[in-house]
């Protein structure tokens, strides 16, 4: 390298880093001009980010616990590093199989019945001319969502319970026999499913209820002028209005499929159904909680976590290929 090209590069490097430093100053004086600019938006942003925090981020130190022999008097650093020897045993253990198999069932059920409903309900509603009574069936239907699973199970087993329930009573009545329902785990599943319907469904109206009313209404007036139905102008003008909402959710919820709700299941299980009502979570607090295996139990949460991570990408995938905004 010559004398001249080694002044040139000499001049060049400096020069480099001081538009590095101007762009990054510049960078924070704009972060510093929208923070004054928006504080109010970040104040009021605030109490959510800070839940996001504490809650999900926090917690995620945890996870070292499934490389770990966690022991409590010891703590993380002092407890004994194992590394992946609680996966091997969890993925090795009989009981796995089972877990993924109840698990997924009842989380697909939960999408191909009950996922379905609060969009059927949404556009029922949105065609309701009258205002009182459009109101009086949203109050009904959303009501059932503050109820807690302790009563919700309670009102199902003074209805499906084999000596008192009032369905066997009635079958009794007409000259047959009682069945057990809560016992039989034919039936376990289904009374999962429609819990969760009669629960949270009128609840989950409330988002698709929103999209329906961003919906411009000059859409209605075109197509009745056209000549459209109230069937057509749903099929035509109402569903692809809310597509996009229908796809997010979709997303989301493929994301909890490996979550199908601990305190149902834990309050519904019995021995009897104990081969179809054993679930991941149910799995987890016993192995966890009740037998203090602690970094086992985070293996179990560890496996639910990266298939619901795996899910979302992949259908957001899907989602993007087909046109479609997709949740990122």
């Amino acid at each position: 390298m010559s004398h001249s090209q080694v002044e040139q590069f000499q001049k060049v490097i400096p020069s480099g880093l001081e538009e590095r430093k101007t762009s990054k100053k510049s960078r924070v004086h704009e972060w510093q001009v929208a923070l004054k600019r928006d504080k109010y938006l970040y104040l009021l942003a605030a109490p959510g980010l800070l839940f996001f925090l504490i809650f999900k981020y926090v917690p995620l130190w945890g996870l070292l616990l499934a490389f770990q022999n966690y022991s409590p008097y010891l703590g993380f650093w002092g407890s004994e590093w194992v590394g992946l020897k609680y996966f091997h045993e969890f993925f090795t253990n009989p009981d796995f199989m089972m877990l993924f198999r109840n698990t997924m069932a009842i989380s697909l059920l939960n999408i191909v019945f009950f996922f379905p409903i609060p969009i059927v309900v949404s556009l029922l509603l949105n065609e309701v001319k009258s205002l009182p009574f459009k109101k009086f069936v949203q109050t009904v239907i959303y009501l059932p969502h503050f109820l807690s699973w302790v009563i919700i199970v309670g009102i199902c087993f003074l209805i499906l319970g084999q000596s008192s329930g009032v369905i066997n009573q009635l079958i009794v009545e007409l000259g047959g026999h009682k069945i057990e329902f809560l016992s039989e785990p034919n039936y376990f599943w289904a009374m999962l499913t429609a819990q969760s319907i009669w629960k949270e469904a009128g609840w989950g109206t409330i988002i698709f209820l929103a999209a329906l009313a961003g919906i411009n209404s000059e859409l209605y007036e075109a197509a009745q002028i056209d000549g459209a139905t109230r069937w057509q102008q749903m099929r035509n003008v109402t569903i692809p209005g809310i597509k996009s909402t229908i796809i997010v959710l979709l997303i989301l919820r493929l994301g909890q499929v490996m979550d199908v709700g601990f305190e149902q299941i834990f309050l519904m299980a019995s021995g009897p159904v104990s081969q179809v009502a054993d679930v991941f979570d149910t799995y987890a607090y016993r192995v966890g909680i009740q037998q203090g295996r602690f970094s086992y139990a985070t293996v179990a949460g560890l496996f639910k976590s990266v298939v619901g991570l795996i899910l979302v990408v992949s259908a957001n995938r899907v989602a993007k290929k087909f046109g479609e905004e997709g949740l990122y």
